[in-house]
């Protein structure tokens, strides 16, 4: 009997927001822990990604975590730092659930048109957050992961309102940007916080 190879799938959450790090999930669903109402962390609401993260966590084969910081963002760029989160995700998780995963083969399906560059057969699925389980289980992960960050940038720094539009260019968060400056857990290499820069904001 062929045994398919399990799937890691791999998403990320933070591409398009003017602060804080992008963070990267990589998730092997268990085949007989089964998870009802994976979806595209865009699709659920926040108390529901909430609950399915602390499922995902319980019952999955495996599961990690990583980030690309907001230095990293700025000096390599939104694309390659999505990459490198996702690359450390899938490296942690080899790493942490190596005995888990012995004799296991593994291939690695990643949301989007790119692969990152790993030691395991990678494809790239676009729109696989909402075709794939396993990435929707990262899209989920790797979502809440960062929105736990913004509520706590949102602590150091009360005057943005983190805990509100996550970092995303809404126009509150414009408003609040030009009232108070750039933070440092803003990223300068945006189009929008650049130009704050340029008038020395």
């Amino acid at each position: 009997m062929i045994v398919a190879p399990y799937i890691c799938g791999v998403d990320e959450a933070g591409r398009g927001p003017l602060a804080g790090a992008v963070y990267a999930a990589a998730v092997i669903l268990d085949p007989s822990r089964p998870i009802e109402g994976l979806a595209d962390s865009k699709k659920l609401t926040e108390k529901k990604r909430d609950a399915l993260a602390i499922e995902i966590k319980a019952h999955a084969l495996a599961w990690s975590i990583a980030s690309s910081s907001v230095e990293e963002i700025d000096r390599i760029n939104i694309l390659q730092a999505s990459l490198l989160a996702m690359q450390r995700a899938v490296t942690q998780l080899q790493a942490e659930f190596q005995h888990a995963l012995a004799g296991i083969e593994i291939l690695v399906q990643v949301d989007g048109n790119k692969c990152p560059t790993l030691n395991l057969p990678c494809e790239a699925i676009v729109k696989g957050d909402s075709k794939v389980q396993a990435i929707s289980a990262a899209s989920i992960l790797a979502k809440t992961a960062r929105d736990a960050e913004l509520y706590l940038l949102d602590q150091q720094y009360p005057m943005y309102g983190f805990a509100q539009h996550k970092g995303y260019p809404t126009a509150a968060h414009m408003t609040l940007l030009q009232q108070h400056g750039v933070s440092p857990v803003h990223r300068r290499s945006y189009a929008p916080v650049r130009a704050l820069l340029s008038l020395g904001q």
